[in-house]
């Protein structure tokens, strides 16, 4: 519920570009940045603040994570100007960076190594379930009454998620050093550089055509988002089950080959809304079906260092989110929705060309398919 409450947070930004720019009197690539600006501070903020906690219990971590979250959000509801908006989501970013790394780290602590993908996809299924419920809704109430009240929105599903740590979340305790220089100590393995490096470019590819895809379409956006958020559960679903039987390799070659395809045909998408449905599920499912492999190889590539390896795979996550944020606002002023789809293919191609050069089949992960 916590992921749930901080997805909906994050990914309807992109359905409330058009009321935010209105409300605000801003471009709808400069509300876009407000979307940019939260995932920068997480990604500067996760290992500092992952540092600073490292000596609490990982319980009281998420209770306090999602506690600065709901402030945040509640911040945003209220703030009256953009700079002031801008300044409250670093607060909520703030929140999010200490709590999904955190809770992928106490979802691998609690589980048997042959049930880790699964695991994993289950903590990861509180976003894509966002974007499949929390996000339409979301939007369609942002359209209505307001973005604000979508905000709001926010704050509530941060309350319930903040309940529901407090009540279920067993006591577990995860050794992990309070040195900011260990946080960055794993980037020395080429391994875990070349997973986040991947990462970075794979939601670069993605969060370029999603943040914007208000301004890619002509059709109803909630019904879109409600598709590909759809798409989104199935695929991490089955990308869990699917890195446990055969490796991690395979899906990521899948999901980043799929998704790269699924970027250039966003014209076609356009031609009318049953299109558009089935091509957002589709997008969603083979996007969102890397999401468990890259934890799991990250969790393979620092077995010791496991809630380091995450909160930096998070990190990058949300590099990738800033790079789409800037890039593809930029693309959008300059070159229109022509300009946003080329650049999310081109991520999505350099991408899958990056990994397949560094990802090389090592006799662990043949053993791991097999």
């Amino acid at each position: 519920m916590g992921n749930f409450a901080i997805g909906t947070g994050m990914f309807v930004t992109a359905g409330l570009l058009p009321p935010i720019s209105q409300n605000l009197h801003i471009s709808v690539a400069a509300a876009g940045q407000i979307a940019t600006v939260f995932a920068l501070a997480y990604a500067i903020l996760s290992p500092v603040l992952a540092a600073l906690t490292a000596r609490l219990p990982r319980k009281r971590l998420l209770v306090i994570a999602l506690s600065v979250f709901i402030l945040g959000n509640l911040l945003t509801a209220i703030a009256p100007t953009y700079p002031l908006i801008m300044a409250t989501r670093v607060i909520a970013a703030a929140g999010a960076a200490m709590f999904t790394p955190t809770a992928s780290g106490v979802a691998n602590a609690l589980t048997s190594p042959e049930r880790r993908g699964r695991a994993l996809a289950l903590v990861m299924g509180g976003l894509t379930v966002s974007s499949a419920l929390g996000v339409p809704l979301g939007t369609w109430l942002g359209a209505s009454a307001g973005w604000r009240a979508t905000i709001w929105l926010v704050v509530g599903l941060g309350v319930l998620g903040l309940i529901g740590v407090a009540a279920v979340v067993p006591e577990v305790v995860i050794p992990s050093s309070g040195r900011l220089r260990a946080r960055f100590a794993p980037l020395a393995d080429r391994r875990v550089s070349a997973v986040l490096i991947t990462q970075l470019l794979m939601f670069s590819a993605g969060f370029t055509a999603y943040t914007y895809i208000g301004s890619l379409l002509d059709l109803s956006l909630p019904a879109v988002l409600w598709a590909w958020g759809l798409g989104g559960i199935v695929g991490n679903q089955l990308g869990g089950r699917f890195t446990d039987a055969y490796g991690p390799r395979r899906m990521v070659f899948l999901s980043l080959g799929a998704a790269t395809v699924f970027l250039a045909l966003t014209p076609v998408a356009n031609l009318a809304l049953p299109v558009a449905l089935v091509w957002a599920f589709l997008w969603g499912a083979v996007g969102w079906l890397i999401a468990p492999a890259q934890q799991y190889r990250t969790v393979a590539a620092v077995p010791d260092s496991v809630p380091v390896g995450l909160g930096l795979l998070s990190s990058a996550q949300y590099v990738g989110v800033f790079v789409a944020g800037v890039t593809g606002g930029l693309a959008l002023e300059w070159y229109g929705r022509a300009g946003v789809i080329v650049l999310a293919t081109a991520f999505g191609a350099i991408s899958l060309l990056f990994t397949a050069v560094t990802y090389r089949r090592a006799p662990a992960q043949v053993a791991t398919a097999r």
